[in-house]
């Protein structure tokens, strides 16, 4: 069985990018949540992984760290899930997707930062975080609209672009950011989700315990 390390669920987007994905997966995996902001935080992900970040799949003796090298390892542990698009462009697509925010959409991270247990509150805007949302909306509007025959995902199907997408989503919500009708629609389908449904308890549970 999977070992899944974590991070804080109302402030750790990284966490809940590999967790979604096995949750869709139907996998069953003990979860470990380490809190990010305890005197000995440092210690103990340390000891879960000598890079010293969260999160870390751990599956008998190997470790793969980083929520893009742990789907990506799941997409090749359950072939047959088709956490990837079957089409070889679109896969392409989807990866390029799932790279972009990976590593982009700095400022939208640090002015709209995960915090799922606040309620709806206005953010301050630049045009860097204007940029960085109409990006994002440009992706949903573009794939939402070419596949909508196929399902209400990305790509129609589950994907791990939309287990990456999954914490944007949380953070739209929470500083309510105005979407067109499409996007917005995307968003409500992703948070929706059983999953998600299930993480967002666990956050608000998190942070009554913080309190």
């Amino acid at each position: 069985m999977f070992t899944l390390v974590i991070g804080n669920k109302n402030f750790s987007p990284w966490s809940l990018r590999p967790w979604l994905v096995l949750k869709m997966l139907d996998e069953p995996f003990k979860e470990q949540q380490i809190d990010l902001y305890l005197s000995d935080s440092k210690a103990r992900i340390l000891a879960a992984n000598p890079a010293g970040k969260v999160p870390v799949l751990v599956d008998d003796k190997l470790r793969v760290w980083d929520s893009l090298a742990i789907c990506e390892y799941l997409a090749e542990c359950f072939p047959a899930a088709g956490l990837w698009p079957d089409d070889g462009k679109l896969r392409a697509v989807a990866r390029s997707i799932m790279a972009e925010i990976h590593s982009g959409f700095a400022a939208l991270r640090h002015s709209l930062s995960m915090d799922i247990s606040l309620r709806q509150i206005d953010y301050e805007t630049s045009p860097a975080v204007e940029s960085d949302i109409a990006r994002v909306v440009s992706l949903w509007e573009e794939h939402r609209q070419r596949h909508v025959a196929d399902g209400e995902f990305l790509f129609g199907r589950f994907s791990i672009a939309d287990a990456f997408f999954a914490p944007i989503c949380t953070c739209f919500e929470t500083y309510n950011v105005k979407l067109p009708p499409v996007s917005q629609a995307y968003v409500r389908h992703i948070l929706s989700l059983p999953a998600m449904q299930e993480w967002y308890r666990a956050a608000r549970q998190e942070r009554q315990r913080q309190a």
